[in-house]
């Protein structure tokens, strides 16, 4: 059976929508400094199969690939965007080959850039409500729990409502939305399934499920969000998940599981249950600290 390098290589000397010079993409992510900003630049990475990281040091950006186009996940921040850019490029893909932009929760560190890729690409933005009014808006509203401590970002034009559990397609590639809310009001996820020779895997883009605030937010206040977010560990928990990523990928580790030098297994299938297990402790410490303390 072939390398999965080999396979690479194959694959860059027969796609039309790969370099025509078929060079191997680069292989591994970093360095990265210890105290990497949003826009931090990083190398991509091949993840699996049709699968790349096109992200930075600490924010990430996920190009899933097909003969038919390719769909970007996240675009980090404004200043982010040309670097983003510079690695698709840098593995042979051409950014008009972009069809869709899909995205994460409405936070700048992740969409900051969207708009740039939305306007070099002529790709379609495709996001769930209440996340799709924000990105058109340019800014999130004060029922986000970030209000007050977020940046605005760049307005997006002309973004395509998707529900939960629906899909975006390109021919066979069939990304699936879940609504994951709780961290934002329009916070999703997706999955796809992918095959590298024989070897198929489920992979899951889990978004953010972190109960973070302005100081002055107590989510003990906001039985609906504290649903949601019950919700979204149930949603998460219960996914087929055979490779886990994270728009922080620190969050699943994810810049040590590619490349050559990896540290940790790529595949895990547990990954996603402790994902969600281990933010709804998370949730559970807070709110017990906010029920412990005086409502002002």
């Amino acid at each position: 059976m072939p390398s999965r390098l080999s396979l690479i290589v194959l694959l860059f000397a027969v796609s039309p929508l790969f370099a025509a010079n078929g060079s191997a993409p680069t292989a591994t992510p970093g360095p990265c400094p210890a105290d990497a900003g949003w826009s931090e630049p990083t190398r991509p990475a091949h993840i699996f199969a049709n699968t790349w990281y096109v992200g930075t040091c600490t924010i990430s950006a996920i190009l899933v690939t097909s003969p038919k186009g390719h769909i970007l996940i996240d675009a980090a921040t404004d200043a982010a965007a040309p670097a983003i850019e510079a690695n698709i490029r840098a593995l042979g893909f051409r950014l008009a080959d972009i069809r869709y932009l899909v995205n994460s929760h409405e936070h700048y560190d992740h969409i900051g850039g969207l708009a740039r890729l939305q306007h070099d690409t002529g790709a379609t933005v495709v996001a769930r409500e209440p996340a799709a009014t924000a990105l058109e808006r340019g800014s999130n509203d004060e029922t986000d729990p970030q209000s007050g401590i977020l940046e605005g970002f760049p307005a997006v034009a002309h973004v395509r409502r998707i529900a939960d559990g629906e899909s975006v397609t390109l021919g066979d590639l069939r990304l699936t939305a879940h609504a994951t809310a709780g961290h934002t009001a329009g916070s999703t996820s997706w999955t796809w399934n992918a095959c590298e020779g024989e070897t198929c895997h489920t992979l899951v883009y889990a978004d953010s499920l972190t109960a973070v605030s302005r100081d002055s937010y107590r989510f003990s206040d906001h039985d609906d969000v504290v649903a949601a977010f019950r919700a979204a560990f149930e949603t998460v928990a219960g996914l087929p998940c055979d490779i886990l990523m994270t728009p922080h990928p620190g969050a699943s580790g994810l810049l040590a599981r590619i490349g050559p030098s990896a540290t940790e297994a790529l595949v895990d299938a547990g990954a996603c249950k402790r994902y969600a297990e281990s933010a709804a402790t998370r949730l559970g410490a807070r709110l017990a600290r906010e029920r412990g303390q005086a409502t002002p």
